[in-house]
């Protein structure tokens, strides 16, 4: 399927998008939504997502295509909400959830997009490591920014224990990052 709608990308039909929309669109809006919390502005950058990947498809030709839409789709999101944040000086789960991981990740040099490979790859290490259910909490929190309430009622497990494994899970990756070379 990823294929069909690539080829539709770079014959610059606008199949491609309708194809991406009906394959991806849900999952973008998932992805938007539990960021956003606001129907409007998840369709809003759901819609952006298409008009990013119809200004990027070609020359790239992204493997696999749902998680190159899905990472535009967290970015946009995120970009939208640090807007809507920097209009109300408010909080939400976002500034929650990079509040409680910045005690372990330590922030790559900027400058050097090496270090920012580095970290990325040290991260996907650890969370290939993880067992199922701590993977599960862990992305539903840091990459979806879903509350603790959120991740319990979908994974029916009770609010403390949703605490416990993210706590267990930074102190697990804190030390996983130390061992790498990232200091916080």
């Amino acid at each position: 399927m990823d294929e069909r709608i690539l080829e539709l990308f770079w014959k610059r039909s606008e199949d491609a998008i309708r194809e991406a929309e009906k394959a991806y669109g849900r999952y973008l809006h998932y992805i938007s939504y539990g960021i956003l919390k606001n129907d409007d502005d998840a369709r809003e950058t759901v819609n952006d997502v298409y008009w990013k990947a119809w200004n990027v498809i070609p020359p790239q030709r992204p493997n696999p295509l749902r998680a190159f839409l899905g990472r535009i789709a967290r970015q946009l999101s995120i970009n939208r909400l640090e807007e809507r944040l920097a209009q109300k000086r408010g909080g939400g789960q976002y500034a929650l959830a990079l509040e409680e991981l910045e005690e372990c990740i330590s922030h790559p040099n900027e400058e050097d997009p090496a270090d920012r490979i580095a970290l990325q790859d040290a991260l996907n290490k650890f969370l290939r490591s993880l067992p199922k259910e701590a993977r599960r909490i862990f992305l539903r929190r840091y990459w979806y920014m879903q509350s603790v309430g959120e991740i319990a009622k979908a994974l029916s497990v009770s609010e403390s224990k949703v605490k416990s494994v993210l706590f267990r899970t930074r102190n697990k990756l804190k030390e996983h990052l130390e061992k790498e070379g990232f200091t916080v």
